[in-house]
């Protein structure tokens, strides 16, 4: 009886080994099915942007085996998108830097302190959440302009960090009250005080929160067009979005033009990710002595 017991789970492991061939087999092909709708829009855009307007009118899914930087060479020079470039990559990047900074001390104090009034602010900052962004424009305009700051880098950073502030505070205290107790305990049986705890401490290990919260504040300040046609709407603060929107206007038959620029738009959303993709998936607590 025991070889035909060995046989049958044998044979019972064989069909169980097929049925996740195949399953897994399924799996694949919808993925790789899910990815191509992702990957072919963008590698459509990168090829037509090396031909000339003409061949893409006319056969804008072939290959651009003979690749022609006309249009490149007219990004810079016809319509200035190295300086609009700058503009969204010094808006953007201080918008992150500044929600980063007040966001993490926000989120710090609220993780880890106990004081009265903390349920409230909790509940403000859900409401904020609530409330369209359309709705602020007005007011914020107003300030803007009695504060002389329309048509500056700060017309755009200030209401861009206040925006993404929120997000940035909920997340990031979420992250921080997950710390063990024992790290901030040894911290200060160490001497450090609070200052130091949190930059040598809950910043660290929160590196992969920083990271996540990042990444969203960067698109979300690089892709606001709403803003940037509102509060700085001069060529020398315009950001990239904001050219694009004029190349869609003026140039709308120079499709070749159009695909470049594109291109070139999403070249630092893809460098933000490649340099800080590494810390998303990190552990909680890399780094702490466990014990």
């Amino acid at each position: 009886m025991e070889p035909t017991i060995v046989a049958e789970q044998q044979k019972q492991q064989v069909i169980h080994k097929k049925r996740w061939k195949a399953s897994s087999v399924i799996i694949y092909i919808i993925l790789t099915a899910w990815s191509l709708t992702t990957i072919y829009p963008l590698f459509w855009i990168v090829n037509n942007s090396f031909k000339v307007s003409r061949d893409v009118m006319n056969d804008s899914f072939s290959i651009a085996w003979n690749p022609v930087w006309t249009n490149y060479e007219n990004a810079f020079a016809r319509i200035n998108i190295g300086r609009s470039y700058m503009n969204s990559l010094i808006m953007s990047f201080s918008t992150v830097f500044l929600v980063l900074l007040l966001g993490g001390l926000a989120a710090y104090v609220l993780s880890r302190f106990q004081f009265q009034g903390k349920r409230t602010i909790y509940s403000v900052l859900y409401a904020t959440l609530l409330i369209p962004a359309f709705a602020t424009v007005v007011p914020v305009y107003e300030l803007l302009i009695q504060t002389s700051l329309v048509n500056t880098y700060w017309g755009l950073i200030l209401p861009q960090t206040a925006g993404n502030l929120t997000f940035a505070i909920l997340v990031i205290a979420g992250y921080m009250s997950t710390i063990p107790k024992e790290l901030e305990e040894a911290a200060f049986m160490d001497g450090c005080n609070r200052w130091q705890m949190f930059y040598r401490i809950f910043v660290p290990i929160s590196r992969p929160v920083f990271a996540s919260a990042s990444i969203f504040v960067f698109l979300w300040s690089y892709n606001d067009l709403f803003s940037a046609l509102i509060f700085v709407n001069k060529e020398n603060v315009r950001p990239i979005v904001a050219l694009l929107n004029e190349i869609s206007s003026q140039y709308g038959t120079d499709f070749g033009l159009m695909a470049t620029a594109v291109s070139l738009t999403v070249i630092p959303v893809f460098l933000v990710y490649l340099m800080i993709s590494k810390y998303i998936q990190k552990g909680l607590t890399e780094g702490a002595v466990k014990g």
